[in-house]
């Protein structure tokens, strides 16, 4: 199949290269056009709108709704050069508000669209094994699915309507980044009861939760890698736009508006660009270590 993919970050190169090792024919396209000289058999578009044009299908791993807006929408976007009929996918973690615009527009341009934000770090990606939620109509997603199938473990169909399944990704990241804060703090707490946080979260992890998501977030947080994945900015921009949500619906999450205060903190104290899990558990050790 010919694709065209917007979109070479952390996460979006693994998953170009994992459709060109499944023997698609993709044209990318990359603000930074340096990074798509890295995928090997991929053809290079010059423009985002010139990589839409060139594929049955495109998918768009784009940084955040500001890139959305000025890569996709208006005269010239990557979406005025689809063809009637064309299927676009995104991978994004966007506001909600903008899925349903995104969705208006497809129908006025006569375009297929489907929504499929992925979970996992940038080596979850590689290993070709991230999680799909995925939410358009039901033959639009089956179209969808092969695509996504070649760097995804799984898929998870959340419904007909493209705005659920970037609503549940952000539901998601929310949650891993109330298990972020509870971990910290838990090490905080452990560590000045003289019991080293490694014991307490192999302790606990096995006794309570037997979660790999534990295990892998807090080995992140004691064993810091050298590249970040997610970074405290990405964290705070998913925070934000969960709040947005559910502001549009009248509902109030009280853990969310504690977190914004803790990404703001870690902004104020510099570590915007520190790995999300890292970032979040060093504010720990800074607000339990402040009465000291």
């Amino acid at each position: 199949m010919k694709i065209g993919f917007l979109g070479l970050g952390k996460m979006g190169t693994p998953m170009a290269r994992h459709l060109l090792a499944a023997g698609h024919g993709v044209t990318v396209w990359n603000r930074t056009p340096g990074r798509a000289e890295a995928l090997a058999g991929a053809r290079m578009a010059r423009t985002a709108a010139e990589a839409a044009g060139a594929g049955d299908v495109m998918l768009s791993m784009l940084f955040d709704d500001a890139a959305h807006e000025a890569v996709l929408l208006g005269e010239g976007g990557a979406l005025q050069a689809m063809s009637p009929g064309t299927l676009h996918i995104s991978c994004s973690t966007i506001g909600v508000d903008l899925s349903e615009r995104l969705t208006k527009e497809h129908k006025k341009l006569g375009l297929k669209f489907v929504a499929a934000p992925v979970f996992g770090r940038p080596s979850v990606a590689e290993a070709g094994k991230l999680w799909v939620a995925a939410a358009g109509p039901e033959e639009d997603v089956a179209i969808a699915r092969p695509l996504l199938e070649t760097f995804s473990r799984g898929i998870s169909v959340v419904g007909a309507e493209p705005r659920q399944a970037h609503a549940l990704k952000l539901g998601g990241n929310f949650m891993i980044s109330a298990m972020i804060h509870a971990l910290g703090e838990a090490f905080v707490y452990a560590e000045g009861q003289g019991i080293p946080a490694e014991t307490f979260l192999e302790t606990v992890n096995s006794a309570l939760f037997q979660s790999p998501f534990y295990a892998l977030y807090g080995g992140v947080m004691l064993h810091p890698p050298e590249t970040p994945g997610a970074t405290i900015q990405l964290g705070a921009k998913d925070l934000g736009l969960l709040r947005a949500a559910a502001a549009g619906r009248e509902t109030r999450l009280s853990l969310a508006d504690s977190l914004a205060e803790v990404f703001e903190q870690a902004r104020q104290a510099g570590l915007e660009d520190e790995d999300w899990a890292v970032g979040q558990y060093r504010m720990a050790q800074r607000r339990g270590n402040a009465t000291k």
